[in-house]
């Protein structure tokens, strides 16, 4: 089999103290953690679109890689991306991977055509899978590239763009079943507007909800057992995204009665353009029983886009993995990186040095957010923050037999309200102790 990074040897733990940039220098695999591997916490996946098929293409530059792979058409450069993946996958020990179907096939003349090329992809994708031991995490369509779906494909204004998204996904959900994929995502792509002035919102809104409801029905009908996915994104492309934030996306999912059906998958990047922290957007999820998966990534703070950097912020990924633990961990998710080496860091080198320096990130973070619950200082310091729900009047409020009244007069009775320090300097003092300690 044809080896495409001969220079990259497969990649090992060798400790904090390695000078080696091509080995792992937290993340151990069997590392034993909370009664599972540092494999079984963390289920890390390669993003097929970045890793093989973004360039270093931005709005304002050309791309500055070349990943074609000596393909001499389309469909020749799809199969050998395909096979540089695995080999990706298995260099760095990565057990998943998620894709676009127009990631890993062509688009061809005909809708027929472009179903023929996912299929052959597919049929590929089977193979390695078996033949490295990989597994699917999640699969998806692409929703929002072509000209067609310039305003949406579920909420697009032209019906026949409605039905050719429906095929679209059917043909993933297909795909998706065919490779054992453990779930399925929904992003919202172009699902949103520009100007309320050329937008019916409810109808628009209304069918997004048709969309998932016939989805979630095709799945089932051929079998689909895995979880799907909503993943929240404020703007860009659109300026208005229908799924907006977790909050926007559990009350649209709750308002149409499809929340049973449905999970989230969270970014991080997409959490701060929404004004969000990431651990704000897992804990909303987590609260309403929603909590699924994550698109592990970072952005800039001083850049309005979604830069899509690989996650090396320590403090992002303790507080990350502090909520997938409260939550009890993943169980068909994972964390995908839909993350991309910077445009200046253009060589196949690069891709596996981002790689290792985000799940080296996250194995700290999963250390770290360990013996933050161990330690019992932050939790114990919020339980009892608000102990006075436990007893008395506060139990009687929580448990809904008072009303206005009777607080009203036990309020009348207060003769002073004393209300006690959130010590959050205190609480974010002992993060730091517990991570560089």
């Amino acid at each position: 089999m044809r080896e495409f990074f001969k220079d990259i040897p497969k990649i090992k733990y060798e400790g904090k103290d390695s000078k080696n940039p091509l080995s792992f220098k937290f993340y151990e695999p069997d590392r034993v953690i909370r009664g599972k591997t540092m494999r079984e916490h963390l289920r890390f996946a390669m993003s097929y679109w970045h890793t093989l098929c973004g360039e270093g293409i931005d709005m304002f530059g050309a791309a500055s890689m070349d990943k074609s792979f000596g393909g001499a058409n389309p469909m020749e450069t799809a199969k050998l991306k395909a096979y540089a993946a695995f080999e990706i996958l298995d260099k760095l020990d990565i057990d998943f991977y998620c894709f676009h179907d127009r990631d890993v096939a062509p688009e061809g003349d005909t809708l027929v055509q472009t179903n023929k090329n996912l299929k052959e992809i597919v049929k590929l994708l089977k193979q390695l899978q078996q033949d490295y031991n990989k597994k699917l995490l999640w699969g998806t369509a692409k929703l929002f590239e072509h000209p067609r779906y310039m305003n949406g494909a579920a909420t697009s204004p032209s019906a026949d763009v409605f039905c050719y998204a429906a095929a679209q996904v059917k043909e993933a959900l297909d795909a998706t079943l065919e490779l054992s994929g453990e779930g399925y995502v929904f992003w919202g792509g172009r699902e949103g507007y520009e100007t309320l002035l050329n937008t019916d919102m409810k109808l628009e809104l209304d069918n997004l909800a048709r969309f998932l409801k016939m989805s979630v029905d095709y799945a089932k009908s051929i079998g689909f057992e895995g979880d799907f996915y909503i993943e929240p994104k404020p703007k860009e492309p659109t300026k208005h995204q229908y799924d907006f934030d977790a909050a926007t996306v559990i009350g649209f999912l709750k308002s149409y009665e499809l929340d049973q059906y449905f999970k989230l998958n969270i970014e991080a990047n997409h959490a701060t353009l929404a004004g969000h922290t990431f651990q704000h957007e897992l804990r909303v999820a987590k609260d309403n029983n929603m909590f699924g998966s994550i698109d592990a990534n970072q952005g800039d703070t001083l850049l309005g886009w979604d830069t899509d950097q690989f996650p090396t912020d320590v403090y992002q990924t303790t507080l990350c993995m502090y909520e997938v633990l409260s939550a009890g961990g993943f169980t068909k998710g994972g964390l995908n990186f839909d993350a991309k080496a910077r445009r200046s860091s253009n060589t196949f080198k690069d891709i596996f040095i981002s790689h290792i320096a985000g799940m080296d990130a996250f194995a700290i973070g999963l250390i770290a957010a360990d013996k933050i619950i161990s330690d019992g200082r932050i939790d114990s310091f919020v339980v009892q923050r608000y102990q006075s729900y436990s007893t008395g009047i506060g139990k009687k409020i929580v448990e809904g037999k008072t009303n206005l009244k009777e607080l009203a007069e036990i309020a009348s009775t207060l003769d002073e309200i004393k209300v006690e320090s959130g010590s959050q300097e205190y609480l974010e003092s002992i993060i730091n102790q517990i991570l560089f300690s």
